[in-house]
């Protein structure tokens, strides 16, 4: 899968809006992605066009400064009720944010991997943010926008020999 190797981490963006059929890629990419078990995937999205709250966002910390340009904001959260094994909910939605990354790429959007959990002063924000009870654990953002010139996705190897290991380290 080509967008395996060419996604990377884009922080910069050129105007312009994500149109509504690549957020619903985004969105169903993500909800197609391995979870825990038995159907009970945590996963829930809350969508964010909306500049100011873009821009709310992007006041969390010092990390979060990349969604000021943003067209799009995906906060990924978890629903702890929806949690089949509630210790590895934080995997779950690593693979979910990775799927979404990857479509990403896919429809030559640029995006990146804003960090929240487990971070408890970042949580707290975005629960204070989005009025979240605490059922629902704030993940991370994926900020989202068509890449600015000269930030296209595109392939960097970073295959290391010297990283695999076989049969003993």
């Amino acid at each position: 899968m080509e967008e395996i190797f060419k996604r990377r981490s884009i922080r910069k963006y050129r105007e312009g809006e994500i149109e509504d059929e690549k957020i619903d890629k985004l969105l169903k990419a993500a909800m197609q992605a391995p979870g825990s078990r038995m159907g009970k995937e945590p996963w829930e999205f809350i969508v964010i066009k909306n500049k100011e709250t873009i821009n709310k966002l992007s006041e969390m910390d010092h990390n979060s400064k990349v969604l000021k340009g943003a067209s799009l904001a995906i906060v990924l959260i978890a629903n702890m009720e929806n949690s089949h094994f509630k210790h590895v909910w934080q995997q779950d939605m690593a693979a979910a944010a990775t799927t979404l990354l990857l479509e990403a790429s896919y429809l030559d959007l640029g995006a990146v991997w804003v960090n929240i959990a487990p971070k408890e002063e970042r949580m707290k924000y975005i629960s204070d943010l989005f009025n979240l009870n605490e059922n629902l654990r704030p993940f991370n953002i994926i900020s989202i926008g068509y890449p600015a010139e000269g930030e296209e996705n595109k392939f960097i190897d970073k295959y290391n020999e010297a990283r695999v290991h076989y049969e003993k380290y």
